[in-house]
């Protein structure tokens, strides 16, 4: 079965989240995925009220800049919430986009390389390991987690270009692909992943997720077309979906057959009413979607 979710963006402040994972809670919503956007809401401490307002809903986080923070303070704080919360919490990681990270003065020279040493490094001690590395980046002496996850937590990374697609291959448990990945994108990604995994010898399973950027009601093909124009990539095709419940489960299965495994269905940023799209997403789009 294909994985199904929705995005409560950071575009609301965070006193809506509540209502929204409430909703998304009793509907019956498989993951809701939260995003540490500069400069707008973090990721952990908005993944963290989510589960705790929660019992069922997964929720991921998607994704954690890692040059914003200690590859230590990831591992303990995905730690926390995975022994708080067994095997809800969704984790991803990714370089961040980097004007924000030069905005703050975290921009490195070679992002490729700290995404690497950080994965590295985080699955290691998320694995209950004593770890001593001097990376470029990471420097890490003798340190190991006092409350490391009880059982194995999968860490994605977030990645859009040929090497950070192969290095989530290599170096990650999944890969989260924006919602400007169309299906034929999602195609030459899953190659990529798997040039990667092959690379380091990888042959467990490699999760997939993708974002799939929606519009429901009476304007819904205006408001896509407004979000695509504005990110540049009204021109790229089979990208997005407007419309019923039906319409938007064809995308769902076109990005399904092309390699996704989740999708997880992104709301405009002027979308009316958060509540009511998480309802269409966990009621109307899941029975459609096999």
């Amino acid at each position: 079965m294909t994985g199904l979710g929705a995005v409560f963006r950071p575009q609301l402040p965070p006193e809506r989240l509540r209502a929204v994972v409430r909703l998304a809670d009793t509907a019956g919503l498989e993951e809701l995925w939260l995003w540490e956007d500069c400069f707008r809401e973090g990721g952990i401490s908005a993944a963290a009220a989510a589960l705790a307002w929660s019992e069922q809903v997964r929720v991921g986080v998607g994704l954690l800049p890692v040059p914003l923070r200690n590859v230590a303070i990831t591992a303990m704080e995905v730690a926390t919430l995975d022994r708080l919360f067994p095997g809800r919490a969704i984790i991803g990681v990714g370089h961040g986009v980097q004007d924000w990270m030069g905005q703050v003065g975290a921009r490195v020279e070679s992002p490729v390389t700290l995404l690497r040493e950080h994965l590295d490094a985080l699955r290691a001690l998320l694995r209950g390991e004593r770890l001593t590395t001097d990376g470029r980046y990471v420097k890490l002496d003798d340190v190991a987690l006092d409350w490391p996850p009880a059982g194995p937590v999968e860490i994605l990374a977030g990645a859009t270009g040929p090497r950070t697609l192969r290095l989530s291959g290599a170096a990650a448990d999944g890969t989260i692909l924006t919602a400007s990945t169309a299906p034929d994108g999602v195609r030459r990604a899953r190659q990529l992943i798997d040039e990667g995994r092959e690379s380091a010898g990888r042959t467990e399973p490699h999760k997939v997720v993708v974002y799939l950027l929606t519009a429901t009601g009476p304007d819904a093909a205006a408001r896509l077309r407004a979000e695509l124009t504005g990110e540049g990539v009204e021109s790229v095709p089979d990208l997005g979906v407007a419309g019923d419940a039906g319409a938007v489960a064809k995308a769902v299965q076109r990005l399904a057959e092309a390699g996704a495994d989740t999708v997880i269905l992104q709301p405009t940023g002027d979308e009316p009413d958060p509540e009511a799209f998480v309802r269409f997403a966990a009621e109307e789009v899941r029975a459609l979607v096999p």
